[in-house]
């Protein structure tokens, strides 16, 4: 079966560092820091009292105060980050609808809500009464639903959860229905609202999460010798996928082609990385060798690299071990430091994040960088504090789930 090309026309996001790309990207070329006390609840008692939360954003101003009763914020999330995405591709000029679809990830869904109605179960007395709208505001698949209700988008819908790689998997399976004629257009995105008491406390019990309450905004720390452990985020990032010849019949404008995906598992351990990097390793070569290019043809890479103790060491390891020399010519940033961990959403956002390095010749910075840990290889090019400039035509973005679920996509720098 012969396969078309796959192209992005469209890119949204709403996360801690702006409420749209143009912003975000600004703030991640300036290396700003999205980590501040949490102000979402009281988390004074726990042991991390900060995260990387989406500031000044008020889904009434947006949806109106009786439509935001009906979405939990990781819908409102999503598809303020979807209609960014929309409108920048155009798509509501595409007149056959049945052949745009919609794939959205989100690990934990609705867990707001969730909350919310058990703490009312637990404070009520007698009969008990939840909101009709809990379940479809929990669900994990109903940010993938409303989108394609609000557009009338009627074509492959769905939603996936493979953890913090839900996203990266989105577009991975999404590009396949467009290269195998089975949709023109593909909507594909991730959100995550989780900063509440249950995710943040979950995290903890886990031992994942940095503690450094004293400095939240130098706390997310890949690489670095001093770091100890993620910065939950949260947000939404979004990005449109297109056949090329479809795109290009509209005069749609285009932000790079997607030329090789892969997924796989480590099938070692539900939580903890593969130590010696089996998957992550596989993962890259299978996603080389789907795009038929070498290790040495890569110019940039944005690792997964969350700025946990053991996922650090491993993934470096890994991208050595995949990669070669080459791994130490490739330009990469880990912009978690900056983002934060947005845990589903992270993908597109790195996903999003690569495209307009590729657009723009510029890398943002891995923030908080100070000195390698000793187990890290230094020769590692990973941009620290300060963006650079090169020119850059294929970049790839990587990132795993818990469940040991991998996945990684390729991108190159359209210039036609």
């Amino acid at each position: 079966m012969s396969q078309r090309r796959v192209v992005v026309t469209g890119l949204g996001t709403l996360n801690p560092l702006g409420h749209n790309t143009e912003e975000s990207w600004a703030n991640l070329l300036a290396g700003k820091s999205g980590a501040a006390t949490i102000q979402q609840f009281d988390a004074s008692l726990f042991k991390t009292q900060f995260a990387c939360e989406v500031k000044d954003f008020n889904g009434a101003d947006v949806f109106g105060r009786k439509d935001v009763r009906r979405l939990d914020p990781v819908m409102q999330y999503a598809l303020v980050a979807s209609d960014e995405a929309i409108a920048d591709a155009k798509l509501e000029e595409v007149e056959n609808k049945k052949r745009i679809g919609v794939f959205w990830a989100s690990g934990i869904g609705g867990i707001t809500t969730l909350q919310q109605e058990v703490q009312n179960y637990e404070r009520g007395s007698g009969t008990p009464r939840f909101n009709p709208f809990l379940v479809p505001k929990m669900i994990v698949d109903a940010s993938a639903g409303n989108i394609s209700i609000r557009h009338g988008f009627r074509g492959p819908t769905g939603a996936f959860v493979t953890a913090c790689a839900s996203s990266t998997h989105c577009i991975s399976l999404a590009y396949d229905q467009i290269r195998l004629s089975r949709a023109d257009v593909m909507v594909v995105g991730g959100a995550e609202a989780a900063i509440n008491a249950v995710g943040v406390g979950a995290f903890n019990a886990l031992k994942a999460l940095s503690t450094r309450n004293e400095d939240p905004s130098v706390a997310s720390r890949p690489f670095d010798k001093d770091r100890d452990g993620f910065v939950i985020g949260e947000g939404a990032a979004s990005l449109i996928l297109e056949d090329y010849e479809h795109a290009k019949a509209r005069g749609a404008k285009i932000y790079a082609e997607i030329i090789g995906v892969a997924q796989n598992a480590d099938a070692y351990h539900i939580t903890a990385p593969d130590p010696e990097g089996h998957g992550v390793i596989d993962v890259i070569q299978l996603a080389l060798e789907d795009a038929n290019i070498k290790a040495e043809d890569l110019d940039y890479l944005n690792p997964h690299s969350t700025s946990t103790d053991l996922g650090d060491i491993a993934e470096s390891n890994a991208i050595i071990k995949a990669l070669g020399d080459a791994a130490f010519k490739v330009k990469m940033s880990a912009t978690k430091s900056m983002t934060g961990h947005m845990i589903s959403a992270a993908g597109a956002m790195e996903s999003l994040i690569c495209i307009k390095t590729l657009q723009t010749g510029e890398i943002a910075p891995t923030i908080n960088f100070e000195e390698f840990d000793p187990q890290i290889d230094s020769r590692l090019q990973i941009t620290p504090n300060v963006k650079q400039s090169a020119d850059l035509q294929i970049a790839m973005n990587m990132n795993y789930g818990f469940g040991g679920h991998n996945s990684a996509v390729i991108f190159k720098k359209i210039t036609e």
